[in-house]
């Protein structure tokens, strides 16, 4: 009889290609997987249908109540009191008031009994820790960010914080897996509660990459050098501005192409500055796509661009699936000199080139030395495939996952 993991995320199932790699590797280890997923974003209802009717685990779809909201009203204002007050905030009072779809996650898995469940994003962790407990399994936690660092100082930022921590501090000690996107997010959850993790890297199957493994050579279109950003929701705190700055100055001719979702308007506010700056004529915003289509999606371009921001302390620590998406694709990257990115750049060698936000000015020398060298942009086209191929990808990179998973039951003893 296979073990039973129950993997649980507060997102649409296409918002967590993590969640997915994930599955597939438990299920390929001989585990019965059921992911229980959230059915929050109508924009991402089609692409979870896609996922859902393929994979060969089980996903149970959580829709959103609709007394959600006033249970969060509500459960804000009782967690006020309490903390006002200096008592204690019960784990589920904080995890309702923090937001999100807690309380229905929870009912969600009151009869889905598991041998570990292991939950994605805050409010996804007091609802694993509940059925756990009532299931008798184990509890494990992936920390994808480091969600106690991810205030941004603005108005009501330290109350959620506040509840973060009181999620946090109260399931993560009781994890018998735990997990982190980084090593800087992993050393993080260490000091904070002292608490282990496996560095399990945002890394993507060899398989996703249906282009040729021959690194693509530089194209003959008049020497312009192609630059790629993507996410789910193009945003004004991913560095895009500074990149803008840099191609108004550049001496060679670069062109930009940003994909993700305009729901908030931030890729018409993107294009307004590159109109000021003279470069909107080199800059196209491209609609979402498929998780699956990422790498392919990315292969045809010279550069990736990953210029995080240091807003707050988990953009600070994270290294992004934009990273290694690039990688598999045979893309060199052009990283901000974030922590956590510094430190993963030696790693990279001739495939990173690392920038200041701050320095415009410098990140346009970096983009000329790449675009003005054919030899050049080929040695780094070259070691970004190299690198994909023989490290940063999910073959390499799920075995840390599944020895993590693997000692958690080893410890817990036989079935």
């Amino acid at each position: 009889m296979p073990r039973k993991v129950c993997i649980v995320s507060s997102g649409n199932l296409a918002s967590n290609p993590r969640l997915l790699k994930e599955a597939d590797a438990l299920h390929e280890a001989g585990y019965a997987v059921t992911a229980v997923v959230c059915d929050y974003t109508a924009a991402l209802r089609g692409f979870d249908d896609d996922i859902a009717a393929k994979v060969p685990w089980t996903v149970v779809r959580v829709a959103r109540p609709p007394w959600e909201p006033y249970l969060h009203a509500i459960s804000k204002l009782g967690a006020r009191l309490l903390s006002s007050a200096g008592l204690g905030v019960p784990v589920s009072l904080a995890a309702d008031a923090y937001g999100g779809p807690a309380q229905a996650l929870r009912h969600a898995l009151r009869d889905l009994p598991a041998d570990l469940y292991i939950a994605h994003y805050v409010p996804a962790l007091p609802a694993a820790a509940f059925a756990a407990r009532r299931h008798g399994g184990m509890l494990g936690f992936d920390a994808e960010d480091f969600h106690a660092g991810e205030g941004t100082g603005g108005a009501g930022e330290d109350f959620r914080m506040a509840m973060v921590r009181f999620i946090e501090r109260a399931c993560l000690p009781h994890c018998a897996h735990m997990t982190a996107a980084s090593p800087l997010i992993g050393e993080a959850y260490k000091s904070l509660y002292g608490v282990s993790s496996t560095t399990v890297l945002n890394v993507f199957p060899l398989e996703m990459s249906r282009a040729s493994a021959k690194p693509c050579a530089r194209r003959a279109d008049n020497g312009t050098l192609r630059a790629y950003w993507f996410s789910q929701t193009v945003g004004l705190d991913r560095g895009l501005q500074a990149f803008l700055e840099a191609m108004a100055v550049a001496k060679e001719r670069v062109v930009l192409d940003i994909r993700g979702g305009n729901r908030w308007g931030h890729g018409d506010t993107l294009m307004a500055l590159a109109r000021e700056l003279g470069v909107a004529e080199r800059v196209r915003l491209l609609p979402t796509a498929a998780p699956d289509e990422m790498v392919d999606l990315a292969a045809s371009y010279d550069l990736g661009l990953s210029l995080e921001t240091e807003t707050t302390e988990s953009r600070r620590l994270c290294l992004t699936n934009k990273i290694f998406t690039y990688l598999l694709a045979g893309v060199p990257v052009m990283m901000s000199d974030t922590p956590a990115q510094r430190a993963l750049a030696p790693e990279l060698g001739d495939a990173a080139a690392l920038v200041s936000l701050a320095d415009p000015p410098a990140m346009a020398q970096a983009l000329d030395r790449l675009a003005g060298s054919p030899d050049r942009l080929d040695k780094a086209k070259t070691e970004a495939a190299r690198l994909g191929r023989q490290r940063y990808n999910w073959r390499v990179e799920k075995r840390a996952l599944l020895f993590s998973v693997e000692r958690a039951f080893a410890q817990q003893g036989p079935a």
